[in-house]
Formats: C-alpha cells, sequence, structure tokens
C-alpha cells in the first residue's frame, strides 16, 4: 500500500527568501517539501487578506504550514483560510502579548512608520526585524538569505508586524522558540517547545534539529 505523501510548506521570515531552509531535509517519499515566497501587498492591504492571496499557492489539501518570524503570523492568518493538518510557527509570536515591548511601543506611538525603508542602506533595519540585532554586524549572512528590499513592501510588513492584534491561538498550534531570540525574548513567550541556545535564525544555524524532530512533530497527532 502506498505511503501517504504529506505535503509541508514553508513562510520565510519578513524580507527573507526560500534559501533559509536551504539545510531542511524530511524522509522522502513520506514528506513533500514546499517552499513559499513574499509577493508584493496591494496598497493598504490587510495581512489576512495577503494571506489569501498567498494561499493561491497552495495546490494541496490539508497540508502543513511552518512559518519563521513574520511568516510564522502570516500562516497563522493562512490558516483561517485552508484546511490545514498541522501549523508550525518558529522564532515567531503567536498573540500580541508575545510582542516585545519596544514594538508596542512602536505600534502605540506609531513609530513604525518612521522607518526610512525608501533607503536602500537601511536593509539592516529590516534585518534587525528579521534576525536580530546580532545579525546586522554579518553583512555576508543577511545579504545572502535577505531577498525583498522594495520599499513598499518593507513599510507594510513592518507595520503588519508591529500591529497585529491576534489574542486567540489557533487550536493545535505548535511553537518553536529559541531561549537566545533577540527578537523575541523568550521571556515574552509562552506555551512553546523550547531550543536551548537557540537564536532568531536557528532555522538556519540549528538546522538539525529541525530535521530530527520536525517529522515526528508533524506525524503527532
Amino acid at each position: 500500500m502506498a505511503t501517504e505523501t504529506i505535503h509541508v510548506y514553508f513562510m520565510p521570515g519578513m524580507a527573507a527568501s526560500p534559501k533559509i531552509f536551504e539545510y531542511i531535509k524530511f524522509p522522502e517519499p513520506q514528506f513533500k517539501l514546499h517552499f513559499l515566497e513574499w509577493i508584493m501587498p496591494e496598497r493598504e492591504e490587510s495581512i489576512n487578506d495577503y494571506a489569501l492571496r498567498i494561499c493561491e499557492h497552495i495546490e494541496f489539501d490539508n497540508v502543513v504550514l511552518v512559518g519563521v518570524s513574520f511568516g510564522g503570523v502570516l500562516v497563522q492568518e493562512m490558516s483561517k483560510h485552508i484546511s490545514v493538518r498541522k501549523l508550525i510557527i518558529v522564532s515567531s509570536v503567536k498573540q500580541q502579548n508575545e510582542l516585545p515591548r519596544q514594538m508596542l511601543i512602536a505600534k502605540a506611538t506609531m513609530a513604525y512608520k518612521l522607518v526610512p525603508t525608501q533607503l536602500a542602506s537601511k536593509i539592516d533595519v529590516v534585518a534587525k526585524y528579521a534576525f536580530g540585532n546580532n545579525v546586522t554586524k554579518r553583512l555576508d549572512l543577511y545579504k545572502k538569505y535577505l531577498s525583498v528590499n522594495d520599499s513598499r513592501y518593507l513599510s507594510w510588513a513592518i507595520e503588519q508586524m508591529v500591529c497585529w492584534s491576534q489574542t486567540i491561538v489557533p487550536e493545535g498550534l505548535v511553537h518553536i522558540h529559541g531561549d537566545n531570540d533577540s527578537v523575541f525574548p523568550i521571556k515574552n513567550i509562552k506555551n512553546c517547545i523550547i531550543i536551548k541556545g537557540g537564536t532568531h535564525i536557528m532555522i538556519i544555524n540549528k538546522y538539525k534539529w529541525f530535521n530530527e524532530n520536525l517529522p515526528q512533530i508533524i506525524l503527532e497527532a
């Protein structure tokens, strides 16, 4: 009897390319991996409407969604539109009270509107949102993995991340988080699988853990 193929869709973090998943490998043919990419948002598009458009790239039913950082927020919005076998977020948040204090302040003061994303030299600002402060010194790393530098996308993405207001966690969601995440500090995160020494980019530098454990997490009832 043929084994069912489980289709797993991965969504990268803010402005990042699917290259962040280049080391992720699951057993075949039991799992088939698909890698989603960011598209340009429409003017004043809500994240929920944006998620619906990304869902158009999902070709199968009852899929697994895995989202990293801002991509974790997006897959939660996507799960409101399609049938999902398992919803997994990595280095992300699942409700607004898990956002760090500086993002809550940025929302309250609308300071996020002052981020000069139109300046190409400010890709380091985006890197802080995407990978954390420590990575801004490692230009070769984030230049490799950050692929979107359009000012319209960046302004939209930062606003959607800072202003995300979800209060009810999707049922069955699996949250994987590093205890050394500088973007979303672990002190704000509840009910998650904690990866010791995991940073905001652990999907890249702790890929062995994900290769060994994600398949089993997906198969768990």
